[in-house]
């Protein structure tokens, strides 16, 4: 599949033509229907916009989808739940910035409910499948955004991240997930779960195409061109890899010749983000009619509720200092490494049979970042059967992507999506 750079510079040179772009995005979302990662695909609408492109723009013709809870202006606004049937009155800031910039929006991918699950399976249209192994889950939430840039249907497509709903799917997946530091890109029109912790972000099939969307679509500036210094967390915590995980991780890290850093407590961390998450989602969803609600996001909010003001109170004043903590160890290096998840993609039943472990297999690597606001990436490394991801946190945009891109030139199959057997590339 061609980059974001090689799509938008042959659309503007004439060499590409929008037309045929689209078409070939929905020829591949056709194709790629038993993943269920499109919940809605705008035919009329992305053909409409290809006809009538002006071949301009930084993303000039490249196909995007857009997470269900974004709003895209006349296309339905559910975020993935029964209980909602709205169609979007206006697009939302981050979705005029990608017309803005000549990208064509050819629909919208699947989402967990609201967004309040990192499994990607509880769905008015049931779950999402990975496509490396369609009896497994994609991670969520941002599912099918994951699932249909793995099996390439399209380059690039817009998620959410709140505890690691862009990097645990995009880890899952074997893709790129780039979740931006707190604000880079807007929230506006995106059915919040947590304002404290609601990141925009992009899934992309290399670290290339993650930094330039965030250069175009958030005005990240140049990368630092030096190598960089890495860290890797020493925590017990985020190294209970599975065997599969590990086998991957300890080949990735005999590459890279990191330090050992400590990050902050984890179960403080962990559990102070929790508290922060569960009563904002909670008067998110208060006055809202719940009995149409996923049994699983119910029992979440139920759960939610059961934090007390002052756990909230203290958990944003801890919230600071843990984020200084952090910033203390990103002082040392530039930027520091874990697994972005424990496991490989589980079982989709498994979020039924043994759903609490899984959870916190998937949740626990990821929570930080959204914790203390700090930029963080996961990329694809080499791996035996299933993807596995591997997780940057950096100061900023910048050093991140700039990590990224460096750890794949040193190795070129790290940062890039491995191919999906039986699906075109």
């Amino acid at each position: 599949m061609r980059s974001l750079v090689e799509i938008a510079t042959g659309v503007r040179d004439g060499s590409l033509d929008p037309v045929d772009l689209v078409e070939d995005a929905l020829a591949r979302a056709a194709d790629a229907a038993d993943l269920n990662a499109i919940v809605h695909l705008d035919v009329s609408g992305a053909r409409e916009a290809a006809l009538a492109h002006d071949r301009t723009g930084a993303l000039a013709g490249v196909p995007v989808l857009v997470k269900e809870i974004v709003e895209v202006e006349g296309l339905p606004y559910r975020c993935g739940s029964a209980s909602m049937d709205e169609v979007g009155r206006q697009d939302a800031e981050v979705v005029r910035r990608l017309r803005a910039a000549g990208a064509i929006v050819i629909g919208l991918s699947h989402s967990h409910e609201f967004a309040y699950g990192c499994f990607g399976t509880s769905n008015r249209v049931g779950p999402c499948r990975n496509p490396h192994d369609l009896s497994r889950m994609t991670g969520g939430s941002s599912s099918g955004s994951a699932a249909a840039v793995a099996a390439g249907v399209v380059p690039l497509a817009i998620g959410t991240d709140t505890a690691g709903s862009v990097r645990i799917p995009a880890a899952l997946c074997g893709v790129v997930g780039f979740k931006p530091s707190y604000g880079t890109l807007p929230t506006d029109r995106v059915f919040p779960l947590s304002q404290s912790l609601d990141h925009v972000g992009v899934l992309t099939r290399t670290a290339a195409d993650a930094a330039y969307a965030l250069k175009v679509l958030g005005g990240v500036g140049e990368l630092p061109q030096r190598k960089p210094r890495l860290g890797v967390a020493t925590n017990p915590e985020y190294l209970q890899m599975t065997p599969e995980v590990r086998t991957a991780w300890s080949a990735a890290l005999d590459l890279l010749d990191p330090v050992e850093v400590e990050l902050p407590d984890w179960s403080t961390s962990f559990f102070t983000a929790a508290n922060l998450q569960g009563p904002e989602a909670v008067a998110n969803h208060r006055g809202r009619s719940q009995d149409q609600y996923q049994p699983d996001v119910r029992q979440r909010l139920l759960e939610a509720s059961q934090v007390q003001p002052a756990e909230y109170e203290r958990a944003r004043e801890e919230a600071v200092r843990i984020t200084a903590a952090v910033d203390a160890v990103l002082q040392q290096v530039d930027a520091v490494l874990t697994p972005t998840v424990l496991t490989t993609a589980p079982a989709i039943t498994a979020a039924d049979t043994n759903g609490l472990e899984v959870r916190g297999q998937l949740l626990n690597n990821t929570r930080l970042a959204n914790l203390t606001r700090h930029a963080a990436v996961s990329l694809p490394i080499p791996a035996d059967g299933l993807p596995v991801g591997l997780q940057i946190i950096a100061t900023s945009n910048e050093q991140a992507a700039a990590v990224a891109c460096w750890l794949s030139a040193v190795e070129p199959e790290i940062g890039q999506a491995p191919p999906v057997r039986g699906r075109p590339g």
